[in-house]
């Protein structure tokens, strides 16, 4: 049975009984509502209206399916944590909702796991149990447009419709020119997700101050011993990023007043200090070596000591733009005053490592099976750098791959010529010759070759950086933002050419529920007549559907209707 109901001042016209009768559409709406009044309050400086806001929205019943929802269909929704506890069943979703409540909350120890990073070491990783990873992703709806409306114009780390391809396109605006500054101040903190002064949290982060201390007191548990957490915020926890924004918020902002009160604005805007993070990355230009040693490093020392950071000494130097420095896996670099930014070199080797080891660690498997595991690798890493200079990277690491995929071909057969086994396992396509590729049979029957994804084939297309200004969940960059999310996802499917006109005929919306397709929510390729009662796999016979809306057409058996298509 169904019932009107008001929670906390958010309404759902009809209260869902089970999981499948949650009208998604509503609760996105209802959130969004919020979340507008909370950024709009934020904006007039009204503190107080803010917190009250932000309460009842971590009350509301939209919220928390929301909550439920996101933590459920992310990847690290296959991850538990030390209740060993997942909630991989409808049942289990809606049981959560009326789980996720402020009294009594008592939130259990993270789950340490380690994770290898690109230079071979580890990254610590604490892992929430379902419950605290939904609590937070509720809090987190809650905060997130408070940061938003006071974030640095030049973050772009963890933030909605912000990239690392924005950050590069800052510094490409800030150090192209003639006169623009020539030297930077390559920074990095040390260990800055590990010693946030937890104190400075609770007294400067908008949020539940209460439950805040609770996530930042939980322990760790590792190798079966309960270890204190005194400082920092675990990197695993959906809500960490966003409070290493709030704690590095007022870097760009702070630093720029601070040189405008000391120097004046005509001589401060000569200094040409620009500031541009991503996370806890950052860099700051500056048109002199002096500048930068003596007036920006120690006011970013002090402003980072007040939050129990500091710089890392050996990673943290002042380099001049003719010398080039690495920044998100790029190098900028002036070569006769013109700027390219390019693969850095330290990428380029960490890229190939790892494909390297994929190929050696895969010598028995089928040549398709060998082709699926490369595909997702070489196609991420091309389209990861097609916003650079990067087709002579690509033609190396193209050159690279071939020798080893030659070398694993040789050793399958080592008492054929190099004739035979380049017959068998490389192949002719069009002008392209020495193509590996698998014979395959498709799913209408045809047989074809399925080939190696090939990254000098990847279009080099420039970026188009985000507005500073843009915020999400102020109702008059609506439209802005609209078409910024289109354009980036079309972007992000021009090498998938079916899913992106699938994208474009749906403008962008999934053909169920009506809400966004976007990166996070992910999408399921759903066949309007079933192949099994003979649909075809045509593009007239198939939509996009948000994974949790697939799953519920195919429960309840719901008819899903082909959207008009757009011109």
């Amino acid at each position: 049975m169904r019932v009107s109901v008001r929670k906390g001042g958010s309404a759902l016209s009809h209260a869902p009984d089970n999981w499948y009768a949650v009208d998604w559409r509503m609760v996105e709406r209802n959130v969004r509502g919020m979340q507008i009044r909370i950024a709009k309050a934020t904006r007039e400086g009204d503190w107080r209206r803010v917190k009250a806001l932000q309460r009842m929205l971590t009350r509301t019943l939209s919220a928390k399916l929301y909550a439920v929802r996101r933590v459920t269909q992310n990847q690290g929704a296959r991850t538990a944590g030390v209740d060993r506890e997942l909630w991989d069943s409808p049942e289990s979703r809606w049981e959560a909702v009326g789980r996720l409540k402020r009294r009594g909350y008592k939130p259990l120890p993270l789950r340490r796991v380690f994770i290898p990073k690109a230079n071979g070491k580890e990254r610590p990783l604490g892992i929430p149990t379902m419950r605290d990873r939904a609590t937070q992703a509720l809090y987190l709806l809650a905060l997130e447009p408070v940061s938003e409306s006071t974030s640095d114009p030049n973050s772009y780390g963890f933030r909605l419709n912000r990239s690392t391809a924005d950050a590069m396109s800052q510094i490409f605006v800030a150090m192209s020119q003639k006169g623009s500054a020539r030297w930077v101040l390559e920074a990095d903190i040390k260990g800055c997700f590990d010693w946030i002064n937890h104190d400075w949290l609770e007294t400067h982060v908008p949020m539940d101050t209460e439950i805040l201390r609770k996530w930042l007191k939980a322990g760790l548990i590792y190798k079966g011993q309960l270890q204190a957490t005194e400082a920092g915020t675990p990197q695993g926890g959906i809500i960490s990023p966003t409070l290493a924004n709030v704690t590095l918020n007022g870097l760009e902002r702070e630093l720029i007043a601070q040189l405008v009160a000391k120097f004046g604005i005509a001589k401060a805007k000569k200094l040409k200090v620009n500031v541009v993070r991503y996370a806890d990355d950052f860099v700051i230009t500056g048109d002199s070596r002096e500048v930068l040693e003596s007036e920006i490093r120690p006011w970013v020392e002090t402003f980072l000591a007040q939050r129990g950071l500091q710089l890392s000494e050996e990673k943290t130097r002042i380099v001049h733009i003719d010398d080039g420095f690495d920044f998100l896996g790029w190098n900028f670099r002036k070569y006769s005053g013109k700027l390219l930014i390019k693969p850095s070199k330290k990428n380029v080797k960490a890229f190939y490592r790892k494909v390297s080891e994929t190929i050696s660690g895969n010598k028995t498997v089928r040549q398709e099976d060998l082709i699926r595991l490369l595909n997702p690798m070489l196609r991420g890493w091309a389209q990861y750098h097609s916003r650079v200079v990067a087709k002579t990277a690509y033609n190396r690491m193209e050159y690279l791959v071939f020798q080893r995929l030659r070398w694993w071909s040789k050793r399958r057969h080592p008492q054929k010529s190099t004739a035979w086994v380049g017959a068998k396992y490389f192949h002719s396509i069009g002008t392209r010759k020495w193509v590996f590729a698998a014979p395959i049979v498709w799913k209408d029957g045809s047989k074809g070759l399925f080939e190696l994804y090939q990254v000098s084939g990847t279009t080099i297309k420039r970026h188009t950086k985000i507005r500073g200004d843009y915020n999400p969940f102020d109702p008059t960059w609506e439209q802005y933002g609209e078409r910024l999310r289109q354009t980036r996802m079309e972007d992000s499917m021009r090498y998938r050419k079916q899913w992106a006109k699938l994208y474009m005929s749906q403008g962008g919306l999934c053909a169920h529920c009506g809400c966004a397709l976007t990166d996070e929510t992910g999408w399921h390729d759903h066949h309007l007549e079933y192949q099994m009662h003979g649909g075809t796999d045509a593009l007239s016979n198939r939509v996009l559907l948000h994974p949790h809306c697939h799953q519920q057409v195919h429960t309840g058996k719901i008819a899903v209707t082909k959207p008009a298509l757009q011109p």
